[in-house]
């Protein structure tokens, strides 16, 4: 799968994301940005979105899930979740989607325009 992503980026002028994107597919990338926000926020975010598929499911278990997929993600042998060293941390934590995401363009604009 590695190979694979770094095929796709071997020309330049794409955008991944992923949990081992910044620091095992591509180290070298022009500009990292590491998400991240506070687990409340994001556990009451994923409850949102699940809740719209899944009406019977509690606040609980996606607070649950998500704190054993941080811990399993982190803690896996092979590409554990860490921040590269050379990204840039963008906390979203009182940002609405539209706002986080104009603030990824912006960095971009910076560093690769």
């Amino acid at each position: 799968a590695v190979a694979q992503q770094q095929k796709m980026g071997a020309k330049k002028g794409i955008v991944m994301d992923g949990r081992d994107i910044g620091t095992v597919v591509f180290p070298k990338a022009e500009l990292k940005i590491f998400l991240t926000a506070e687990s409340a926020v994001r556990v009451e975010r994923r409850f949102k979105e699940l809740f719209e598929k899944n009406p019977n499911v509690t606040i609980e278990e996606v607070k649950n899930n998500l704190e054993m997929r941080d811990y399993i993600d982190s803690h896996r042998e092979v590409s554990p979740l860490k921040q590269a060293k050379d990204a840039l941390v963008l906390d979203n934590t009182d940002l609405t989607a539209k706002q986080t995401f104009e603030k990824a363009l912006e960095w971009a604009r910076k560093k690769i325009l």
